[in-house]
This record gives structure tokens, C-alpha cells and sequence, in this order.
């Protein structure tokens, strides 16, 4: 007989004040990038890859309300090892990245090889997918895409997550970032996803009422709740853009780079993830629970 399971809840992801502050070691191609750009000896092999997600994921989870992992690399590594601290809820990469024109990540589809049912017994509470947004390209297709993955994740009680990416269109020269976020946003923002992942206006950078009033416009069109990434932030301005993301609307952030990028290619990678990557992480979490508290 086959028990079905309830639904997972935000709350499962979120940190007490309900606040989320969310860990992603998601990334693939681009982390091997990184780590070729560290200096390392290439090829960069995938144990690379795996015992640095591995390693952050056990070090870091104390401190994230969630954890994204990939099949590829760490997924089923974290679920054999029990790695994430019991208070981290766990997240797994639905999306399957395709290259092209030179950079790894082309285009996207769903990647039918994570089960939501196998994930969702292995302890995953929510899957997630980037969707990568070009203005010249069929807006039919993209929604078809995430509903098609939020089926999937409630046809298992998980909750989705979306990740809409800009890129410049593939024909032609005209392409303005903040345009195309806030035309992401306006498309995607309504298409029934449990929560939304959004790029950070500006960059983060700039002055904070320019950062203010272009959150608000992002807020504006996203109906479900919406967390910030840290991809294209330098890692020192992303406190102060998840503060200014939240007093405009957002409820919290999902991130890598800002957090452990600077520990890639270290000689010591678990003490360089406790010694600089914990008290990033720490300090986000106080932020986002100043933020909430302040509702």
C-alpha cells in the first residue's frame, strides 16, 4: 500500500522568525570554472567538486535554513551521509543545464532524472529550477516549463522553487538587465511556484534608495514569496542587499557564491569554510531575522 505524504511547507525551509537563509551548492560547470580560475591543476575532476559541496554543506548547514544540492555532483553524497544539521531542510536541483556558445549553462529543461517521489522519501522538501529568461524567446515555452515542474513537485508534496535568470536576447544587441529582470519577474511571478528566486536589481550596487525602489518594482509583480540570490553581488555588498531586499518585499536569500566563493581553491577548505564562510552565513541569518522582526 502506498502512504501518501503531506505537503511540505515553507516553514521547512524558513528559519524560526520565518525568515529563509538559504545555503545553494548547486552550482557545476561554473564551480569547476572557479576552481580552474583558483589556479587549481586541470582537468578539475569531479571528486573536486563533490567533497567541496559535501564539505560546505556539513559545515555550513548549522547555520542555513536550507541546503540546494545537485544530483550530479552531492545530492545523494549528503542524503547517504546524513550531512545537513537537522534544523536545514534539504533542496534538490531539478534542472538539467545544457551548453553551448561557449558557456555552460545555454539553456535549460527540466531534469526528468530527479524524481520528485525518490527525492522526496530521501528527505528533499522542495526542488528547484532556473529558467533562463531572453526576450526573443517564446514566453509560451518558459511558462509551459514551470508548470509543467511545479506538477511535478506537488504530484510529491515538495515545494517549487523558481529561478529566473536574464540573458541577452540571441539576436541582436539591445538588452537592458534591469528591464528584463522586472519583465521576468512580471511573466514568471504569477505562474503558481511556491517561491521565487530573484536576481538583485542593480547588481547590489549603487545608492540604497535607487536599490530600494527597484526591489519594490520587483516586488511588485511577484505574487508568491521571493528570496534574493547572491550570483553577480560582491560578496561584501550582500548583506546590505538582503537588508534592502526585505525592507522592500523580499523574505530572505538563497545563495552560494556570496558565502563560500572565496574559500575555492584554498589549501584548507574546512577552515577556511569555518574561519570565513561560517560568520558570513551567521551574520545573513541575523539579518534576515532583523528584517522580519521589524514587520
Amino acid at each position: 500500500m502506498t502512504i501518501a505524504l503531506n505537503a511540505c511547507s515553507l516553514s521547512e525551509i524558513a528559519r524560526p522568525s520565518g525568515g529563509f537563509a538559504m545555503l545553494a551548492v548547486d552550482q557545476r560547470e561554473a564551480m569547476r570554472l572557479m576552481f580552474a580560475a583558483a589556479g587549481m591543476p586541470q582537468p578539475i575532476e569531479d571528486k573536486v567538486l563533490t567533497d567541496f559541496k559535501v564539505t560546505a554543506a556539513k559545515i555550513l548547514s548549522p547555520y542555513a535554513s536550507a541546503v540546494l544540492a545537485d544530483r550530479q555532483y552531492c545530492f545523494d553524497q549528503i542524503v547517504a551521509g546524513h550531512i545537513l544539521a537537522p534544523q536545514s531542510g534539504l533542496i534538490a536541483a531539478a534542472d538539467e543545464f545544457l551548453p553551448g556558445n561557449g558557456i555552460p549553462v545555454d539553456a535549460v529543461r527540466i531534469d526528468v532524472s530527479v524524481d520528485p517521489a525518490t527525492v522526496r522519501k530521501a528527505g528533499a522538501r522542495a526542488m528547484k529550477l532556473l529558467v533562463l529568461w531572453r526576450s526573443d524567446e517564446d514566453p509560451n515555452d518558459r511558462l509551459s516549463m514551470v508548470s509543467e515542474f511545479v506538477a511535478r513537485c506537488r504530484s510529491a508534496g515538495l515545494l517549487s522553487i523558481i529561478e529566473p535568470v536574464v540573458r541577452p536576447p540571441r539576436h541582436g544587441w539591445n538588452f537592458d538587465r534591469e528591464e528584463a529582470v522586472i519583465a521576468a519577474a512580471a511573466e514568471l511571478g504569477h505562474s503558481g511556484a511556491d517561491l521565487y528566486k530573484a536576481e538583485m536589481p542593480l547588481g547590489g550596487k549603487g545608492a540604497e534608495p535607487d536599490l530600494y525602489n527597484a526591489c519594490r518594482r520587483l516586488n511588485d509583480h511577484i505574487a508568491m514569496p521571493w528570496v534574493i540570490l547572491s550570483s553577480g553581488v560582491p560578496a561584501d555588498l550582500f548583506g546590505r542587499s538582503v537588508r534592502i531586499a526585505m525592507s522592500a518585499g523580499a523574505s530572505g536569500f538563497l545563495a552560494g557564491r556570496a558565502v563560500w566563493a572565496s574559500v575555492v581553491g584554498a589549501g584548507d577548505v574546512p577552515t577556511m569554510l569555518r574561519d570565513v564562510a561560517v560568520p558570513r552565513l551567521r551574520r545573513l541569518g541575523e539579518i534576515v531575522d532583523e528584517a522580519i522582526a521589524k514587520r
